[in-house]
């Protein structure tokens, strides 16, 4: 029996991704035991902090970091920086920015909902979200009038949540920011490069320590000495209502040791997919296929389009049987509106894709 289960929770098979929702990602057994071992012993919070920036700084190739408890976190500490700074009254004071330069620059198409609002979480910082051209087209001068005296920050989101099309590329907003003397903040929440976004010039770039890292429920900022001192310096302020623990830092960093040396080649879990592909195809108005992740990462999944007439169901329907089952299989179902439904192999724990397989086919021979 599994530890959840002692609690009387159902079994849950993750083919949706490494969801917030079902709890990120599944730590390795080391992260697992660097996390035991922190949880067992203390440590000065203000030196724990500064060695994990510089680890983080060593993974990214940043000059400093800020660990965080999520990605989220990371994009209200990292605006409450840019507009406070390391002023103890203004960190004190926030959210109220008012009278500051607390504007936020970003494109509409990004201003995006990824289990709460990027706009709530800049709220939290004391940003004011100035959005720049429309949901499906954004032009540089869309954002150079959205610039004012009052802008703090230029925030760009690289996420397959956003506007994938009609978008002014990353490019453009740090040369804008370098025009214009402003920092440029990048969401990279679920990124799996930790260097690229550093490399092109981003000030400050935002990660999750438990999405493509691997590591526990936690995240990091990382970029330019000075902001990420202020980012720590948030602590006294909005942050301490997000602290990160002890075992959460731990945890990242030797999640960031073990993506350091991980391979990042994706055969194995192609290879995992093609034989789920193989076997839905097998199954009457299921049509599956791989297909690669909608942001550009090199993230291979199976897409299935349920053909309503012939299956008789709809993909709602098939959703909710999968749901309801023990254990419980969680699919991504970002397009379900439109009868597509994919299954993410990365967190699924080996012979889960043959549980799957056999539990769409239980539901095809219980079918009237």
């Amino acid at each position: 029996m599994g530890i959840y289960q002692s609690y009387g929770l159902r079994q849950v098979i993750n083919a949706s991704g490494k969801m917030t929702a079902l709890g990120a990602s599944a730590v390795h057994p080391a992260v697992a035991q660097a996390m035991g071992e922190a949880a067992m012993d203390y440590a000065e919070i203000a030196e724990l902090l500064k060695a994990a920036g510089k680890k983080i700084a060593d993974v990214t190739g940043a000059e400093d970091g800020c660990p965080t408890s999520g990605a989220a976190a990371g994009i209200a500490i990292a605006v409450a920086a840019v507009i406070a700074g390391r002023n103890l009254r203004l960190i004190e004071q926030l959210p109220d920015s008012e009278g500051l330069r607390n504007e936020i620059v970003i494109q509409k198409g990004h201003a995006v909902h990824f289990g709460a609002s990027v706009r709530q979480m800049i709220a939290l910082g004391g940003g004011k979200v100035v959005e720049a051209g429309h949901a499906n087209h954004v032009e540089e001068a869309h954002l150079r009038e959205a610039i004012g005296e009052r802008t703090g920050a230029l925030l760009y989101v690289k996420s397959h949540h956003a506007v994938q099309k009609g978008m002014q590329p990353l490019e453009t907003m740090i040369a804008l920011g370098r025009e214009y003397g402003l920092p440029v903040i990048v969401d990279a929440a679920a990124e799996e490069d930790l260097r690229l976004y550093i490399a092109k010039g981003a000030d400050a770039v935002i990660y999750s320590g438990g999405k493509a890292i691997g590591g526990p429920t936690s995240g990091f900022v990382c970029g330019k000495a000075e902001l990420m001192e202020a980012c720590r310096a948030q602590y006294k302020g909005i942050g301490r209502a997000m602290k990160v623990g002890k075992e959460a830092i731990v945890g990242l960093l030797a999640a960031l040791e073990r993506y350091e040396l991980a391979s990042k080649d994706a055969g194995e879990q192609l290879q995992l997919v093609e034989r789920l592909v193989a076997a839905i195809n097998e199954l009457p108005g299921l049509h599956a296929a791989v297909v690669q992740d909608e942001a550009g990462r090199a993230i291979y999944r199976a897409q299935v389009k349920v053909d309503e007439r012939t299956a008789g169901m709809t993909a709602h329907e098939l959703i909710r049987l999968l749901e309801a089952g023990d254990p419980a299989i969680f699919t991504r179902n970002h397009y379900a509106n439109t009868g597509v439904i994919a299954f993410d192999p990365r967190p699924l724990r080996p012979g889960q894709e043959a549980i799957i397989a056999a539990r769409l086919r239980e539901i095809w021979s219980n079918r009237k």
